[in-house]
This record gives C-alpha cells, structure tokens and sequence, in this order.
C-alpha cells in the first residue's frame, strides 16, 4: 500500500500524518520544531467512532412538544436520528422564530471553543458571520483565559497587548535580565499550546539560554513544577492567591528603603502618589511590607526583603502568569505587577519591566508576526450585544438583569436560543452545577460539535461537525513563525459535514447564501485567505512568502516577524510624543475613573483583597485545590488519547496531595478520593507528592463530565467544585481553577470514568 505525508496542524502544533488508504497509521512531527508536544501523537483518536457525533440528532422531548418544553430533560432525554434536511430545516425555522418573536438579541451565538487550529473552519466566527447576515446576536467579549487582565491593562496601560506577546521577547529576557521573578508558571507544559496553531516551540531553549547565563531566577508559585526540574531556580511556596500581597510587599520595602525610581514615577506614571499612600499605611494604616506580605503569602519575610534589596540594583524582569487573574479580585496582580516594574523604574530597557502570558501560550513571548494573520471574516456586527465571556449562567438565569462592565452598566438579554458550535462550556465554565440549572431555561438549544461531549449531550438539535483531520484549512496566528497547511487526511466519518458546509446549507434556507459564500468553496476561501496573507506581507513589508501552490504543495510558509525592541521603549525615549491610550496619556496607579466609580472590589490603584476562598480563611480540614491545565491534552481535546490516559490512573484524574495533607486524611497513593465543597463533588486518584506546598491540592481541568445518580462526577472534572463569579465589576473575568474543597478517602471504586461515559452516550443514542 502507498502511505501518503499528509502536512497538518494542530492547537499543539504542526505534523505529519502518514496515512494509508483511509487509516491514519503515524504521526510525524515538523522537523524543525525543537520541542515537538507528544499531544500530536494522540490525534488519530479524532478518527475512531466512539465518542463521535456521527449523524444528526434532535432530543426527543423536543422533537415532540417543540421549543420551549422539557428543558430539565436536556443531558438524559433520547437523541433520535434525523436527516440532513430534517435538522438544518428546524435549525433555520428556530433561527427565523426567535428573531421574529424576540429579536436577535435572545439569539445567544457567542459560541466559544478550541475545536480547531484552523482558521477558515472556525467554527465561532463562521457562526457569527452568518448571525450577522440575518440580523445580529448575543456575543461575547474577552477569553475565559484571559479577561481580567486584559481589561484592567487596557485602562492602566492603554491596551492589552502585553498580555498577549508584544512584551519583551524572551530572547531579549535571556540576553539582557539579570534578575527573573516569575510570578505563576514558565512551563513548556502550557506553552504545547497556541490558539491558531504554531510551527515551532522556542520556551525550551529561551529557559536553556537564561539558565546558561547564570540568570537569578525566582518562581513564585505554590507548584514546584511550574518551572522545569532542569532549570535552577528558587522556588517560593505562596499561597495560592496571594500574589498580589507579595508585589505590594516588594514594592513597599523599596518605598522605605529610598529604592524606588522617583523619577520614572514623576514622567511616566499618574496616580503615584496615592498608590504611594496606600503603600506606606498613610491612607488605610497598614504599611505594605515584608513582614505584612509574610502574613499573607506565607512566605519567609527575610527573603522578600533581600529580593527587594537585590531587584533595582540588576535588570530585573517580571513575568506574571494568566492564571493569576483567573480569580477573584484577578485585576489586581497584573495591576500591581505594573506597579511594582514601574517602582523599579525600568519599564522601556531591554529585559527588564514587566510581561504577561510567558508559557501561557506556545507563541507568547516569541517574536511577533508583522503581517496580516489568515482568518474568516464574521463580518460587521450588526448588534453590539455582548456578556463577558464567562457570565453565560447569570445570563440564562438572569435575563434582563443588569451587571457592570469596564464602568458601564449593561442588562442580561433574554436569551431564548443558544447556538454553540466549536466548544465544550461543560467542561471550561465554572461551577458546572450552576451552569447545568441554567442550561435548563433556554427554549431551544443547538450544538454543532465533531464529539459526543457533555454540551453535545444536552442539546436539542445536535449537528456533526468533522474533524480538523477530515477537511481542508490553513493555521496561523500572530505569534506563529509559520502559515501552516491542514490538509485533509481522511473521509467524514458518518454523516459528518465540515462547519463550512453545514453554514452554507443554513445560508441557503436563511436567504443569505451569495452573502455568506461569497461563490468561494472551500479551496476558493483558502487561497483567499492566504493571498490576503500574501500581499499584505508583500505590499506593506516588502516580504515575499511563496505562491500558494508552492505553499501547499510544502505544508507551510514563513511570516515576516517583528524587530526585536523593548517593550514600551518609543514611550520612555518621547512619552509626550508617544502617549498611551489612558486617561492621563500615562502608566496609571492612581485611577480617576476608578476612584468615582468606587467599586467595592476594584479600588483605584493596585490592592490586596483577600479572595472569596484562600487559605487565610479556610477550615482546618478545607484545602486549596488549584485546577491548571493538564499535561496530556489541551483542555477536554483527545482525553482518550494516549497522553491524556498516561496522567489518568485507575481510570480517572489524579489528584496531587502533599505527603502532610494524605496522611492526615487517611489517603495514600492510588486510593480512590472524593473532593467536594457546598457547590459539588467529584471523584479523582490520588497522587502522593511533595512537588507543592503542604494545604494545595492539585486536579487538572479537562476530564469529560460524568455525573452518577447523585451527581457526584466520576472522571475528576475541577469544575464542579469551582465558584461562578466574576473577578470583579469591573473586569468580570472567569474566577474559576482555584477554590476551597474537602478530600476524604472513597472506598467504593465505580470503574473506569471513561467507560461509564460510554455507557452513558449509548443510553441515550440507542447504540
């Protein structure tokens, strides 16, 4: 048999399939790629049946009594086969009703996920460009990822591209920085992964070089594995949580000591002398401290006292996480992490300053494309109604009630039809029991997925979408070194329809198909949307990237990247010539529009606020479960795959406890363990270790939903256990991955998580 090099991409990065007739029988990684993610090797899993949607399928209460009717049947009703025709016919006629009856606005398409790399098959934003074709939607702004940090950057710094890779490179961290505080993770682990797909992973050898020079590296994290073992850093244990305190900490012994740059303050910054009150005690009588840091942080104030004595004395670099403003009060680290950097005064040189999202992503940190990234178009929003992205059951639960946003108050609208395509919310959102009531309350939903997940469970009208691997696409984003071909490999499995095509049909019933297609298929669109690439790289840069045959015919294409100057550099050289888009033209630690608004939970500069839940108000028994990403997958994608099971044992999540923490319990390693709190509970393996601070537990998101007869899950999904509020009025970011459970030993064992679900599936599918 002839094997056919079929080049392809991924979220975890570019391959070779190797595929002989219809089977994918290898996967190859890009030879270039230095650190290559072993995720690749699982994507065959794309290409079994067994948790597939493999034809269309309507519930069975709501194919008998329509919209509107047996909303708690969702998730346990039947899932009866219909036609092609049957299901995108009741798709277009609940498309037209609602808007007809209720307006667009209670059409909820702010459709998020991860299914694809692929920029043309993006699912949301094909969605959306249809939505806009026939009157608008509900969508959403900002990331479950990211929110609040992005938010509060854009009022303090003017906008948010420091959280998304236009910082300091890390190359010119590893050349330059003396002195590294990594607040949060700088992990390969996270940087597997890029939205739209990356060709080359660079974290690995950035950390080689700063290890190679000697650099002082400080990782602030209560995970000892947020950095690699092979990296000599000196790790801090901080409770989870308490970030915030420790830059104040830092900050406020350089204020006592005379260290600061009073004269960076004076030119660069607004608001100083107020975020100076409050760090010397002078407006609320506590002064910001080593010894009030220690209090809080639970660190050793000796240490944060000689950090501070050593950071303006060396290039010093700040790196903050993402992760750190998916919490409560999530603003106010990237905000304080701010304040500190501009104390230090070098905000603007070369490896120094502060940097958000170094490890969060595969591209973060690298040099930045200058061209025009290859994307879809979804076309002019014809509404301008949103929710922040992870309000979604306040929504549903709440229609018309009202919630502030970036100072604005907004109303809830009432959503009556919920059109997602592309994403899986029952594993991302936060509190699933929450979201599971809510889910109840919309008269109709549409899923439109490739897998059997939990959200595909609970629809009404459920639509097959092919795999990345079963159609043709092109990956591609702004941190990405490479524009990279996704060729198809193999045929649809079942009934299965690209999300092209299934837009095309509902464009076609809808009245908009000329609009919507513009007469382009398929492979008209992709070399659309690589010459757009082409030329702008060519017309504005002077860049010649290869035609598109030539890039096909290759698999990939390089982009023309950014030069290398520090971060903020143009303002520190003319910040009058070069001002930033805030209300003083200037880095804001004071803020004026903060200070009228007086939002209880985003005061008007950088503060410590303790959280909803943190170990400075638990109970003795209660421990701090952190929920991060997993190391075998990337969110709930390939959780069968092979290195999603190899981190499973006993056929469930395993549950890092610290010796101290199991031994009080009862719990040993590999012994079946319940974690729960007042929102839910689920079952997890635990794995004995003292790789983080004694009261951290550690669960990683992405095991698929599988709740028993109690609803206890079974597969040891965080997110029934996380709390369902935003990080602030102001930023209403996702405060979800960390929160305060109870772990006891669970003598019963229900068998392999994976298995049940399966079950489950073919309950309700009659297979």
């Amino acid at each position: 048999m002839t094997i056919r090099r079929i080049p392809h991409c991924s979220h975890w990065g570019a391959y070779t399939l190797l595929v002989e007739e219809d089977r994918i029988i290898g996967v190859e990684p890009l030879p270039q790629d230095p650190a290559p993610s072993p995720i690749i090797h699982s994507v065959p899993e794309w290409a079994k049946p067994d948790r597939r949607v493999l034809r269309p399928m309507v519930r069975e209460g709501w194919l008998e009594h329509g919209p509107g009717s047996t909303g708690r049947a969702r998730g346990s009703d039947r899932l009866i086969p219909v036609s092609w025709d049957q299901a995108l016919d009741l798709v277009s006629k609940e498309i037209t009703r609602v808007s007809k009856q209720h307006g667009n606005e209670s059409i909820f398409a702010g459709s998020y996920g991860w299914t694809s790399c692929g920029r043309f098959h993006h699912a949301s934003s094909l969605l959306k460009r249809l939505m806009n074709l026939v009157g608008g939607y509900t969508g959403h702004v900002d990331t479950y990822s990211i929110a609040a940090g992005p938010v509060i950057l854009r009022h303090v710094l003017g906008d948010d591209g420091a959280c998304g890779g236009e910082a300091n490179t890390l190359e010119s961290i590893a050349a330059h920085t003396e002195t590294l505080v990594v607040f949060g993770a700088l992990s390969p682990r996270t940087a597997q992964n890029e939205a739209g797909g990356i060709g080359t992973h660079r974290l690995e050898d950035s950390l080689r070089a700063i290890r190679d020079r000697g650099v002082k590296v400080v990782v602030v994290s209560p995970l000892r594995d947020d950095m690699p073992g092979w990296m000599d850093v000196d790790w801090w244990p901080i409770r989870p949580n308490t970030d915030t305190a420790l830059m104040l900490g830092l900050a406020g012994e350089l204020l006592a000591a005379g260290r600061h740059d009073a004269g960076f303050l004076s030119t660069y910054t607004s608001g100083a002398d107020e975020f100076l009150a409050y760090l010397s005690g002078d407006t609320d009588g506590q002064r910001k401290d080593a010894d009030w840091a220690a209090q809080i942080t639970g660190l050793d104030a000796g240490r944060i006292r000689a950090l501070a004595r050593q950071m303006p004395d060396t290039r010093t670099m700040l790196t903050v996480s993402w992760s750190l403003q998916r919490a409560h009060h999530g603003e106010q680290p990237f905000w304080a992490a701010l304040g500190l950097a501009a104390m230090l005064g070098q905000i603007g040189l070369p490896g120094g300053g502060v940097g958000y999202g170094y490890g969060s992503l595969g591209g973060v940190g690298a040099a930045m494309s200058a061209g025009k990234s290859p994307a879809m178009s979804k076309g002019r929003d014809v509404l301008r109604s949103f929710i922040p992205v992870a309000r979604i059951a306040d929504m549903l639960l709440n229609p018309g009630a009202s919630y502030t946003y970036e100072g604005k108050t907004r109303r809830y609208p009432d959503a009556r039809l919920v059109y997602w395509a592309g994403g899986n919310p029952f594993h991302h959102h936060q509190d699933l029991n929450r979201l599971s009531e809510a889910w109840t309350r919309p008269e109709t939903i549409i899923v439109q997925a490739p897998m059997m997940t939990a959200t595909a469970r609970r629809a009404d009208i459920l639509l097959p979408a092919s795999t990345s691997i079963e159609r043709n696409d092109i990956a591609g984003n702004k941190r990405s070194d490479l524009v990279l071909a996704m060729q198809q490999a193999i045929d649809p499995l079942g009934e299965a329809k690209s999300d092209f095509d299934i837009f095309c049909l509902l464009a076609d019933r809808l009245g908009v198909r000329d609009a919507f297609d513009e007469g382009r298929d398929e492979m008209g669109w992709l070399r659309h949307i690589y010459d757009l690439t082409r030329r702008d790289a060519a017309d504005r840069l002077g860049f010649d990237m290869p035609p598109f045959e030539d890039f096909w015919t290759k698999g990939h294409a390089p982009c023309p990247r950014r030069p290398d100057v520090p971060h903020l550099s143009d303002f520190r050289a003319e910040p009058e010539a070069n001002r930033l888009n805030t209300e003083s033209g200037r880095i804001v630690l004071g803020s004026r529009q903060l200070g009228q608004l007086a939002l209880p939970d985003c005061p008007a500069h950088p503060a410590w606020q303790p959280p909803a839940e943190w170990l400075g108000g638990a109970a003795e028994d209660e421990l701090h479960l952190v929920s991060h990403q997993p190391q075998g997958r990337l969110h709930s994608q390939l959780e069968t795959g092979g290195s999603s099971r190899a981190e499973k044992r006993n056929g469930r999540e395993q549950v890092r406890l610290h010796p101290e923490d199991a031994a009080k319990r009862g719990i040993t390693d590999g012994a079946t363990v319940r974690l729960w709190n007042a929102r839910g509970a689920c079952l997890a393996t635990a794995r004995v270790t003292d790789t983080q601070r004694p009261g951290v537990a550690v669960l990683p998101t992405g095991a698929w939903l599988t709740g028993d007869a109690d609803g206890t899950d079974l597969s040891g999904n965080p997110n029934v256990l996380t709390l369902d509020i935003g990080s602030s009025a102001f930023g209403q970011g996702c405060a979800a991955h960390t929160c305060l459970v109870r772990i006891d030993p669970h003598d019963e064992n229900p068998g392999d998580a994976m298995d049940i679900y399966a079950a489950q599936i073919a309950a309700v599918t009659d297979t």
